[in-house]
């Protein structure tokens, strides 16, 4: 995940077992990388598919 994400192991490790909430940045990054949506991974829709991105979207 660290290669796809950008987000160092231990940040990552920490978010995965709750002792650290991710930022926006992390959490888009998350997102695009498990290819869904920021609104599936804060629990806020049961839809894994992300919605439709615009074309000149830039990471």
């Amino acid at each position: 995940m660290q290669m796809l994400t950008g987000i160092e192991q231990s940040d990552y490790s920490k978010i995965e077992t709750g002792k650290r909430y991710y930022t926006f940045d992390q959490c888009r990054r998350i997102a695009l990388a498990l290819g869904t949506s920021m609104d599936y991974l804060a629990g806020l829709t049961d839809a894994p598919r992300p919605y439709p991105r615009k074309m000149d979207d830039s990471l």
